[in-house]
């Protein structure tokens, strides 16, 4: 990297660590390629998460990494970082794709000769692999264990369903999933989704007002990450038992779980979803492996208070391993590491499918 350049790079990463929108993550002592890693949302547990696979692979892969984002679900401000990325002279960016509105300017980018990676969240219409769960099905797993939670097929009552932002192509394949599992019951009345924000405060005060509004509702579930953790604390404080269940393997949903206060929650393989990302740009860097608009399911996992399924063949955990690895991104680095050598080659190609098979 010429010296030109690393002066342009740093001047913009002083701009934008001023403006707010990145911290510098990891610098691997070869510092020959520079991976922009940009998501929808800062500071949410689950994304910190994905953010550590990030760091993972760029420590192992030798690369800089540098994280950007802006405050929250701002599709044209994250255009305009990882422009500023590109602008500054990241050889590749990994990024969520929040709104259609980003796709032309992250084409443009592509056709540019810079490679780049989906996540979390996709526009399919971005000429880019994305790198997240099968979104439809892992709404079918969901509503399938809260039905047998609530009586199978013979379940009545009310389930209430909530998404902390209508509209997202992801998001609407859960709740499509989730729908069609709790319609094998007759006798239950789904209500849904309705919007319950994704800020944690308003989160909970979205949830507080729809039991509310269904006191007698038999279960609650959440599309989105802070949705567990809100519906365990609505059950413990409010004295109700509704079976609560949704997304995400942070801290705050395990410990709800843990509690009793919730039942359920699935994860999207956070670890995966950040560190496949940037190992796909090294490869296609250095190696010249072609990216096309492909999907690479990161996997789903199923983890209750008695049963833990991590998927991608990684090593069987308990409960309370989960929950002590949930916060170490080190321990969760060493236990994802079978992983990581099987993706690594790049193996990750023989997992490729039609992008269209992400929400079948």
């Amino acid at each position: 990297m010429n010296g030109f350049r690393v002066r342009i790079i740093i001047c913009v990463l002083v701009l934008l660590v001023a403006l707010g929108v990145f911290t510098p993550a990891l610098l691997a002592q070869d510092d020959s390629l520079t991976i922009g890693f940009v998501s929808h949302v800062k500071g949410n547990p689950f994304i910190q998460q994905i953010f550590d696979g990030a760091r993972a692979a760029a420590a192992d892969l030798g690369v800089e990494l540098v994280e950007a984002g802006p405050e929250g679900f701002d599709a044209d401000a994250q255009l305009r970082v990882v422009q500023d990325l590109v602008a500054a002279g990241a050889d590749g960016i990994a990024t969520s794709v929040p709104g259609e509105s980003m796709a032309n300017g992250l084409n443009e980018i592509i056709d540019s000769g810079v490679p780049m990676v989906q996540f979390n969240l996709l526009i399919t219409s971005v000429n880019a692999p994305y790198v997240g769960e099968r979104s439809t099905e892992s709404g079918r797993i969901l509503g399938r264990t809260v039905l047998d939670q609530i009586g199978g097929a013979e379940a009545t009552g009310t389930v209430v369903v909530g998404v902390c932002v209508p509209g997202f192509p992801v998001l609407e394949n859960r709740a499509r999933g989730v729908i069609e599992a709790l319609s094998a019951a007759p006798g239950l009345e789904v209500l849904g989704p309705f919007d319950v924000k994704v800020d944690p405060v308003e989160n909970y005060a979205q949830w507080e007002g729809q039991l509310a509004a269904h006191p007698d509702a038999v279960a609650m579930v959440g599309l989105c990450a802070p949705d567990v953790e809100s519906l365990g604390n609505l059950n413990e404080a409010s004295g109700t038992s509704f079976v609560a269940g949704g997304y995400d393997l942070t801290e705050g949903n395990l410990q709800a779980i843990q509690d009793g206060n919730a039942y359920v929650t699935l994860g999207q393989s956070a670890f995966v979803q950040g560190y496949l990302p940037v190992l796909m740009l090294v490869n296609a860097l250095r190696d010249g492996v072609e990216l096309s608009p492909d999907f690479v399911d990161s996997g789903t996992q199923v983890v209750t208070a008695d049963s833990v399924d991590m998927g991608n063949g990684l090593p069987s955990l308990s409960f309370d391993e989960l929950l002590a690895i949930s916060t170490d991104a080190e321990a969760t680095a060493e236990y994802y590491a079978p992983w990581v050598a099987c993706a690594s080659g790049p193996g990750w190609q023989c997992q490729l499918e039609p992008i269209e098979n992400e929400g079948a």
